[in-house]
């Protein structure tokens, strides 16, 4: 009688794709993408995992090379700031394989929110070494905005119209048709869909040095030019309920992080993994002292003390255009170009797995929600209506 040999079951090799940003600041992106190739190689000399580099030449190039190969690697790391972190969660959102980021971007406001090191790369590069090799991640939530009947997406770089010639006006199109590509993106940070769509669009043309420069003064440039844009907002609320209103407002937010423009905390309430999103909005035209109050509370966390805004947790809002009010600017999410409303956006639950460093995991395990209903009482609130509750 022949005895049965058991072949013992091969792990499949561990392959890291890396995406940098070549073009990024003037073109230093090119020698830290390089310097983060070579501390991935290095390390996978020591540790037994293979790297490739799938940057491509634009946003969208990298983002393809990403999907179309997303069985050739294992893990996935992206290089720069929320632009790239929106390409990674593109590219590997809802599939379990885990992304790395190495924040040197101008903002790099989610790598901030999730306790991240910001432009210290070497230890970045460390960070994510280590988590492949002990296993360590966190999943967290996006954000998924897609198009209605009549909306559409721009290209992520310049907002142009896609195929578009770079003079093309980046303006709605009166008369969407058929031809016009659909909006399906995921995002980690925030959608902004008015004045702070038109704040980031600034920034992103500043020759300011630093984000937070460029991004602070782009608002107190912007603040002095509010527009009342018109939008008709449908929203399914955390307990099931729906609401349907029309906003007349210079901005209308729906955040999954807390952070935009390099700190500024517009969200304070958000939670990386309550399956929730938290949609923001000017309740009223601000004067000069109710600005410069919520400008001063955006950056101590305390932003929706301020009466001037208004905040619910929401599954999913649709946002469209109400019959009053001027047409909103482009969409924006993470510093990047998404596209013109009808849109709907809905939460994910824990779609996006990210590597971190295990102090980073126990804490992210150890949120119970606490200290955010605290912030939420504390400044007078009621956490399940959004309402003031004097």
């Amino acid at each position: 009688m022949s005895e049965e040999r058991t072949v013992p079951r091969q792990t499949p090799p561990t392959v890291v794709a890396m995406i940098g940003n070549p073009v990024s600041d003037k073109g230093k992106g090119a020698k830290i993408d390089a310097q983060v190739m070579a501390l991935l190689e290095e390390s996978g000399e020591r540790y037994d995992f293979d790297v490739i580099d799938l940057t491509g030449t634009s946003f969208d190039d990298s983002l393809n090379r990403a999907r179309e190969r997303r069985d050739d690697y294992t893990h996935l790391v992206v290089v720069g700031g929320d632009g790239m972190i929106a390409l990674g969660a593109n590219a590997v959102g809802c599939s379990g394989k885990p992304l790395g980021i190495v924040a040197t971007g101008s903002g790099n406001d989610f790598a901030r929110g999730l306790d991240l090191p910001v432009n210290r790369i070497a230890t970045a590069v460390e960070g994510i070494v280590g988590a492949i090799v002990r296993g360590s991640h966190i999943d967290v939530d996006m954000g998924r905005v897609t198009s209605l009947p009549g909306g559409y997406a721009v290209d992520a770089a310049t907002g142009n119209l896609l195929g578009a010639p770079d003079d093309r006006t980046t303006g709605a199109v009166s008369q969407p048709n058929a031809d016009l590509p659909p909006i399906d993106r995921f995002y980690g940070g925030m959608l902004n869909c008015g004045l702070d769509a038109s704040i980031n669009d600034r920034a992103n043309h500043s020759r300011l040095p630093g984000g937070s420069l460029r991004y602070f003064a782009a608002v107190l440039v912007e603040v002095t030019h509010l527009k009342q844009y018109g939008y008709h907002v449908k929203a399914t609320l955390a307990d099931g309920s729906v609401e349907e209103r029309d906003i007349i407002t210079p901005m209308v937010t729906v955040a999954n992080s807390r952070h935009i423009g390099g700190g500024l905390e517009v969200s304070p309430y958000s939670r990386f993994a309550d399956g929730l999103l938290d949609l923001i909005w000017i309740d009223h035209m601000p004067n000069a002292l109710e600005i410069a109050d919520a400008i001063s509370k955006g950056y101590n966390g305390r932003l929706l003390a301020s009466h001037i805004f208004g905040w619910k947790r929401v599954r999913d809002v649709e946002i469209t255009r109400a019959a009053e009010g001027a047409e909103p600017p482009v969409l924006m999410a993470d510093g990047e170009y998404i596209g013109h409303l009808p849109v709907r956006v809905a939460a994910q639950d824990r779609a996006l797995r990210v590597l971190v460093p295990p102090a980073v995991a126990r804490a992210h395990a150890e949120d119970d929600g606490s200290r955010t209903l605290a912030a939420i009482e504390r400044d007078g609130r009621d956490p399940v209506t959004g309402e003031f509750l004097a």
